[in-house]
């Protein structure tokens, strides 16, 4: 179920990042037959020569690794697709005061449009990813349709980055390492000698590294310092150098930890949370206590909805959701939806639902889609 096999030996266009991952996917590839080459993507440029982006570390690896495979790799340069479509929209999200996701959108408009349209133009049949997910096509009411399953490995399920995809691109994608644990996966490349063995993986998005994202932000969005002020009371608590920096749930970085909940308090006092945003006034609202009601939510209107099925989801259905990449599958309905926005109700209340991150439906091992959450 790894991927969709129409006949051994085909032209297959694997996206070699210069990970382990993407690594084992083409020798994998390989060795089952398929006529395989090798395609990194430089997707950023801004400041790749920098301490924070590992692009050029990553081209030396991924080169040693079809080397020793035994395929060819071309060099692609994405980096203006990337800034218009991925990095400006980045932008006006943060800026908007929202909390985008943009390796999301970089797999549906770059990793899965531009590299799938160079790859068909090179005449491939397939491309492949190392990431963790699984396609398979089923036949419903006579038609082929092409679903999206979480990988078997569930701590390391990609799924959730790729609900954006479209039968289009599911069709001509696979994913070698959806039957595969980690662990095999870097038993596989040590036995195979390729030098990304024990590769640390790679954290957050190349743009960013390491650094801190507040220094970085401040490179392309200018701050904008407002009130900090509690949402129970109105009481003004501090500064903050702009919404963008912030999210909701956030703990630390809000430089008002020492401050009580009321002036007469003496006794123990709780943390501070973003609990919202005032847009308007450029207030930030923040509460006392990680349980805060205005922390929890039992629904939320999700936007910007794609299905991956081309078709949305039955209402008044149990479904599961994951409201972030890293939060545990919650059972959920959906109360109402149209082609614009979908109503999703939790059967217990969820803490922090951020604006702007994208919320996810499965049922059972099945990815439905999913959308941003307003």
């Amino acid at each position: 179920m790894s991927g969709i096999h129409d006949g051994d030996g085909m032209k297959v266009v694997v996206g070699i990042s210069g990970g382990v991952d993407s690594a084992v996917a083409a020798l994998t590839l390989k060795r089952q037959g398929h006529a395989v080459s090798g395609l990194f993507m430089k997707n950023w440029e801004d400041d790749d020569d920098g301490d924070y982006c590992s692009t050029r570390q990553d081209l030396i690896d991924a080169a040693a690794v079809c080397d020793i495979i035994g395929i060819d790799l071309e060099v692609v340069n994405f980096s203006r697709e990337y800034k218009e479509r991925v990095f400006a929209d980045f932008l006006r999200e943060y800026e908007a005061g929202r909390t985008p996701n943009p390796d999301i959108l970089c797999n549906s408009e770059i990793k899965f449009r531009c590299f799938l349209e160079h790859a068909m133009a090179l005449g491939a049949e397939r491309i492949a990813t190392g990431h963790y997910a699984q396609v398979r096509a089923w036949e419903n009411d006579g038609r082929r349709e092409f679903q999206l399953l979480k990988a078997e490995d569930g701590t390391k399920d990609q799924s959730y980055f790729l609900y954006r995809l479209t039968q289009t691109q599911l069709a001509k994608t696979l994913f070698p390492l959806g039957g595969l644990y980690k662990r095999e996966v870097r038993r596989i490349a040590a036995a195979a000698g390729l030098p990304v063995a024990g590769k640390k993986d790679s954290t957050g998005i190349c743009f960013i590294g390491e650094r801190p994202f507040r220094e970085f932000l401040m490179r392309y969005l200018p701050t904008h310092p407002g009130e900090i002020r509690s949402l129970d009371d109105g009481r003004l608590l501090g500064e903050h150098q702009g919404l963008m920096y912030h999210t909701v749930g956030q703990r630390k970085g809000l430089g008002i930890g020492g401050i009580r909940a009321r002036q007469d308090d003496t006794g123990e006092h709780d943390a501070w949370y973003v609990a919202g945003k005032d847009i308007a006034a450029n207030v930030l609202l923040v509460v006392q206590g990680h349980d805060h009601p205005a922390l929890l939510k039992e629904r939320l209107t999700a936007l910007d909805l794609n299905w991956i099925a081309g078709r949305t989801p039955r209402t008044h259905w149990v479904y599961s959701a994951k409201p972030r990449y890293r939060a545990p599958d919650m059972p959920c309905e959906i109360d109402a939806a149209d082609g614009e926005r979908a109503e999703i109700v939790f059967a217990q209340p969820q803490w922090a639902l951020a604006p702007g991150q994208s919320v996810v439906l499965y049922e059972s091992r099945v990815c439905l889609g999913g959308g941003i959450i307003a």
